[in-house]
């Protein structure tokens, strides 16, 4: 019985053979036939893929012609390629999937299309192959592509993608001559990013830092990228708590108007009257009174509305200055008259609903309402929101608006977008308006960030102590007996400002992170003290070689960069993944990619510049016999690279430290 199931597998594997023969030769002689259903699937799909390899071709042609200084996004220009090619080859597809990924694993090729692995025609299509060419799992395919990639087809459906040196070398080229482009813009938007936000008469806190931080690298991003960024500070300088403030002043100050008042500590001010406002009925009434007054812009309470206001912001100043931030205060109280002309077009659509003398907004879909109008007739947060999105939606005509906040916040701005989106402010396919949030800052033993007496830490006290621990560090390290008294300070200043941004935009935003001096002043590991170094390092490996900037120019204009050694060919790839980085930041607003790109760069960076050497120099004497110049350009494009991530994340690297 076994004899015989064997001599029908072998007669059925026979005559499957025989078939497919016919059927190879058929193909071969199409004339001879009659035409068969298979034979016109087979026709369809050969005239398909033909229309895909023009496509590919034209594509090839219009990249010849178009140069460009700007540097090329590769998994960019792959998903456009791969994208023209599917949907030619498979016309009947609607929204085709395209999936072009760097690969995970170098040695299968560079980046992976695995598309093919959804679309049943081409599996089926490249298992027919496989089986007529003897079950060969891998078919190397001719791609019109060849001067820079080659392809290769597994039988899983994945399409391998290996980038050809030459072209690695050409990009690098490009790099060195024309500088860190930003890819070219289909249009220049308009960009609002509210970020910072502290309250007058309030100290910033850490809240603030990441806020401060976050918003200013997002806007750096968009400002290197081509945009028109808008930067505003929508500080709390309006409310009730203007009334006790004011009553405060007039109390402890009489003469402020023609006085400037020496409030040297405005939280300590601010303490001492919400403990009246709260203790004495008396005091809490004329504080009232002071609202309106100020609220009906009588002249000597603006006038001390503004001294408050005006004490604040040199205090914020101090902070901005550290951190070299710039931004245009825009306050609750500039939206004043627009919060009327917000809670009437509402009305007037029939959106505001009576609740308990409150007038309330419900969006479709949301869990709670917003209060446009409180029972006192006062205004609320949500107004000044609906208001501030108002405004920068028809008077600023921004296409972006990214509001930087704490995750607390992340409800109350759902809600006052869907009410936006309900009245017709903005379409969320044409206009983007999202809320960025971010985690909490917790102290080392893993609470909120607070001094040892359990206050709020003042964000001047964190920054002086940074300063502090950076020069004990440099000290340590004996760069003072190195270093200029000036360069010195610049090297403080770089390590102490650059670790604080780095430590917290090195997290992903969404999480709490830990604030711990020692963690990010540490010259090991993933941190601004690590990269600030390695950077100093590969900006001296040409300043020791004895090379200007003028050979370095001339070099990247007339020597190839050779790619023959892995450690070379790593390094090449990785500097040209800058684009790709961009763009998934510019999509998902998670700054912590870049830290962990240039992190990634300069660990390559080291593994090249340890295998590789850029000068050779002889081992008696220490003088140089011989320049590597085409590594001498991995260096000096490594370094471009960093400088513009560095640039984009609000770190300033020195000369020497």
């Amino acid at each position: 019985g076994e004899t015989t199931d064997v001599q029908t597998t072998v007669t059925g594997s026979w005559q499957e053979i025989q078939r497919l023969s016919a059927e190879v030769q058929s193909l071969k002689n199409p004339q001879s036939l009659s035409p068969s259903p298979r034979l016109e699937e087979l026709r369809e799909e050969n005239a398909r893929l033909k229309y895909r390899l023009n496509i590919l071709k034209r594509s090839l042609e219009e990249e010849r012609t178009h140069c460009t200084k700007s540097m090329m996004n590769i998994n960019q220009r792959l998903q456009e390629i791969f994208g023209e090619a599917i949907r030619a080859s498979c016309p009947d597809l609607d929204n085709p999937p395209l999936a072009v990924t760097p690969n995970q694993q170098p040695k299968f090729g560079d980046y992976q299309c695995n598309s093919a692995m959804a679309m049943a025609q081409v599996r089926l299509l490249l298992h027919e192959v496989i089986r007529l060419t003897g079950g060969e799992n891998k078919v190397q395919c001719l791609c019109p592509l060849s001067h820079r990639v080659s392809v290769s087809l597994l039988s899983s459906g994945f399409i391998n993608i290996h980038l050809k040196r030459m072209f690695v070398s050409k990009l690098l080229t490009n790099l060195l001559i024309n500088g860190v482009q930003p890819p070219p813009l289909a249009s220049r938007k308009k960009v609002v990013v509210d970020f910072s936000s502290p309250n007058i008469a309030k100290e910033m806190h850490v809240g603030h830092l990441r806020s401060t931080i976050i918003g200013d690298s997002m806007c750096r991003l968009f400002e290197f990228l081509g945009y028109d960024v808008l930067r505003l500070n929508h500080v709390g300088d309006w409310g009730t708590q203007f009334g006790m403030l004011i009553a405060h002043l007039q109390d402890k100050f009489p003469d402020y108007l023609t006085v400037s008042p020496p409030i040297g500590d405005l939280q300590a001010f601010y303490k001492e009257s919400k403990k009246r406002f709260d203790e004495e009925e008396d005091f809490k009434r004329r504080a009232y009174q002071c609202v309106v007054r100020l609220q009906s812009k009588e002249p000597d309470f603006i006038k001390a509305w503004n001294l408050i206001c005006d004490v604040s912001r040199k205090e914020f100043q101090k902070v901005y200055d550290c951190l070299d931030i710039q931004i245009i205060e825009r306050g609750e109280s500039y939206y004043q008259d627009m919060m009327t002309e917000a809670v009437k077009e509402f009305e007037e659509r029939g959106l505001v609903q009576q609740d308990e003398g409150r007038k309330i907004v419900f969006a479709p879909g949301q869990p709670i309402p917003l209060t446009v109008v409180k029972s006192d007739g006062g205004y609320t947060y949500d107004t000044s929101d609906l208001a501030a999105l108002r405004q920068r939606l028809f008077e600023e005509k921004a296409d972006v608006i990214i509001y930087v906040t704490d995750s607390g916040q992340g409800t109350h701005f759902q809600v006052v977008f869907a009410a936006a989106q309900m009245i017709g402010w903005y379409d969320p396919q044409v206009t983007r308006v999202e809320h960025a949030g971010f985690g909490v800052v917790l102290g080392e033993d893993k609470k909120k960030f607070k001094t040892r007496s359990g206050d709020t830490v003042r964000l001047m006290d964190l920054l002086e102590e940074g300063l502090k621990r950076s020069m004990d560090k440099l000290k340590d390290k004996e760069r003072d007996k190195v270093l200029t008294p000036e360069e010195l300070i610049k090297a403080q200043r770089a390590v102490a400002f650059g670790c604080i941004k780095y430590a917290d935009l090195s997290h992903n935003r969404i999480n709490d992170y830990v604030f711990s001096f020692d963690k990010m002043l540490d010259d090991r590991g993933n941190t601004a003290a690590y990269l600030l170094y390695a950077f100093t390092r590969i900006r001296s490996i040409a300043r020791l070689a004895n090379i200007d900037e003028a050979t370095l120019r001339k070099a990247a204009e007339t020597t190839e960069v050779l790619l023959d050694h892995e450690k070379e060919w790593k390094l090449g790839k990785c500097i040209l993944r800058f684009p790709e980085i961009l763009q998934k930041i510019l999509d998902d607003l998670l700054l912590h990619t870049l830290c962990d790109y240039l992190y990634e760069l300069a660990t390559t960076f080291t593994e090249f510049y340890d295998n590789c050497y850029c000068v050779e120099k002889d081992r008696q004497t220490g003088e140089v016999v011989k320049v590597n110049m085409w590594r001498m350009l991995l260096c000096e494009a490594t370094a471009a690279i960093m400088a513009k991530g560095f640039d984009i994340l609000g770190l300033k690297p020195v000369q020497r430290m």
